[in-house]
């Protein structure tokens, strides 16, 4: 199993897996059933994509609105007295016009050949509020020592992003450092074969989602086909 390692400048930034919050920003318990509300979580992709990172968490006791007022970037947060140490104070500055910066002081190292790179956390994409900080992507190499700073996109005019007390900002995930790979379209073979499979699927979605299908409160039909492959393909890789 690969390890990242962590040092911390600030104790208060321990990172740790994503978790999917039930209740909280990934909905609430409803079951897979008929008249319930869909959730982001009845979703096996989404809830795999938003488990494979690490969460970082704002690691202050005050909040911090970031707001665009006239086309101008205005931090508020009640900072009080620097910490000891000579850590850059307020951690949050501006960066041109339409970024704002973390000061972070942390470091992820990653094995030989990955790479870590920042992104919003999953939680950006179930917000309804317009609140929620977007981390903008970066790729680090794991020569580099430290993530001294996160990039985030300033809030469009008259809106406001919150970071809160032990509140995830940010999502790191784990990937190859270079992008070893090439587009190039399916021979014949293999899209006979991609066709195949597909139409095997298709004609054993019946058979494949037999006593699980749900109607949401929004008449969204839902079933297990995708649940019963993903759990199928998660045994095979286990036996070899």
């Amino acid at each position: 199993m690969a390890k990242v390692k962590y040092r911390l400048n600030d104790p208060r930034l321990a990172p740790r897996r994503t978790r999917l919050e039930i209740p909280g920003w990934a909905g609430h318990r409803e079951p897979r059933a008929d008249g319930s509300h869909e959730q982001v979580w009845h979703c096996v992709p989404f809830s795999e994509g938003a488990q494979y990172g690490i969460e970082l968490f704002y690691p202050y006791d005050f909040e911090l609105h970031v707001t665009t007022r006239d086309g101008r970037l205005v931090l508020d947060a009640d900072w009080g007295d620097p910490p000891e140490g000579g850590a850059a104070w307020p951690p949050f500055r501006s960066f041109g016009e339409n970024f704002y910066t973390y000061q972070i002081l942390l470091d992820l190292k990653v094995e030989k050949g990955m790479a870590i790179r920042t992104e919003p956390h999953p939680r950006f994409y179930t917000d309804r509020s317009d609140t929620v900080p977007v981390a903008v992507p970066a790729l680090i190499r794991n020569w580099w020592p430290m993530m001294f700073f996160c990039v985030f996109k300033a809030p469009a005019e008259g809106r406001t992003h919150i970071f809160r007390p032990n509140e995830p900002f940010a999502q790191v995930i784990v990937i190859p450092e270079e992008a070893s790979f090439e587009l190039e379209p399916m021979d014949e073979e293999e899209s006979a074969e991609r066709e195949l499979q597909a139409r095997r699927i298709y004609n054993s979605r019946p058979k494949l989602a037999a006593g699980t299908e749900w109607i949401s409160s929004t008449d969204t039909v839902f079933d297990g086909t995708y649940r019963h492959l993903h759990r199928a393909a998660k045994e095979k890789s286990r036996n070899g």
